[in-house]
């Protein structure tokens, strides 16, 4: 780490999420070293313009803070794969968005003296300059050892979130409470819409958006007050 606490960031994963992340990061101050390719390059170019597309191994090599953004089902080789490639760099921060795991999954790297970190940023990435917003009214759930708990802390603030320390035992659960959230949502929606569409209702989706968001926020709100003893 820079004196200043500036970062090298490298971001492995060029979906929705780890873009959006650098981003966050770079507009902290960080200077995002790399990115893999992705299936939409013009997009994470738009999102990180003038950051150098490079294959995994550059990244880490060149990167501090090592972001892992990919799909739940990559992410124990893709950990496993560089570690037996020898990539790790002791000291290195890597970071994980996927709200399922904790930091067990990032064991090989830290057996190679890289620092493991966990934080999922609770909002639906659409991966553009929108995100950015969310971002800033967002908790993220934050899973790290003790010692560097402050620093995965620190780095949600950044971006834009309110930290909320998720335990390792508990990140299953956890993940099962944001799938509810947002699958149940969209399927519910998916079906008000359709029923509209069936009635001849031409906007479904701007039809319901006033009653959806106000019986959420109702909804969150009776969620949130303290239970009557």
């Amino acid at each position: 780490m820079n004196r200043d606490g500036r970062l090298g960031v490298g971001i492995i994963g060029a979906g929705r999420v780890g873009p959006v992340i650098g981003a966050a990061l770079a507009g902290a101050g960080h200077a995002i070293t790399g990115i893999t390719s992705g299936s939409d390059d013009d997009r994470v170019a738009g999102v990180l313009p003038d950051v150098p597309v490079l294959d995994a191994a550059e990244v880490l090599r060149r990167s501090e803070l090592v972001i892992l953004a990919v799909p739940h089902a990559e992410l124990p080789g893709l950990v496993s794969g560089l570690a037996e490639l020898g990539a790790w760099q002791p000291g290195q921060l890597v970071l994980h968005t996927d709200p399922a795991h904790g930091i067990g999954v990032l064991e090989p790297a830290q057996r190679a003296g890289a620092i493991p970190l966990a934080v999922h940023p609770a909002i639906s990435f659409t991966g553009t300059s929108i995100d950015l917003r969310q971002l800033h009214a967002a908790f993220a759930a934050v899973t790290a050892p003790a010692a560097v708990l402050p620093i995965a802390q620190a780095l949600a603030v950044e971006l834009g979130c309110e930290p909320i320390v998720i335990g390792e035992d508990d990140r299953a659960a956890y993940a099962e409470a944001i799938a509810t959230a947002s699958e149940f949502s969209r399927a519910i929606i998916g079906q008000s819409t359709s029923l509209l569409r069936g009635i001849g209702v031409e906007n479904p989706g701007g039809y319901l958006s006033a009653l959806v968001q106000s019986t959420v926020e109702r909804a969150l709100r009776e969620a949130s007050d303290p239970p009557i003893l």
